[in-house]
């Protein structure tokens, strides 16, 4: 079942689909409202979230608790 991006917590880990693409990601921290800074579970990078959503959310877009 998809959550929406207001619904994440810090230290929680996350599954983002969008334009066939996934990530699995943790997140680390949130300096301001609606930014939140993300560990990819994978290749272990730091980047916020909304780098990966910036050029909008296609048809598969989903958001998914871990």
């Amino acid at each position: 079942m998809a959550i929406s991006i207001d619904n994440l917590r810090k230290g929680k880990k996350y599954r983002l689909t969008n334009y066939g693409e996934t990530f699995e990601f943790q997140v680390v921290d949130m300096p301001e409202e609606e930014v939140y800074r993300v560990k990819d579970l994978l290749t272990l990078e730091f980047y916020f979230l909304n780098d990966l959503i910036k050029y909008g959310k296609g048809k598969d877009f989903d958001l998914d608790e871990l």
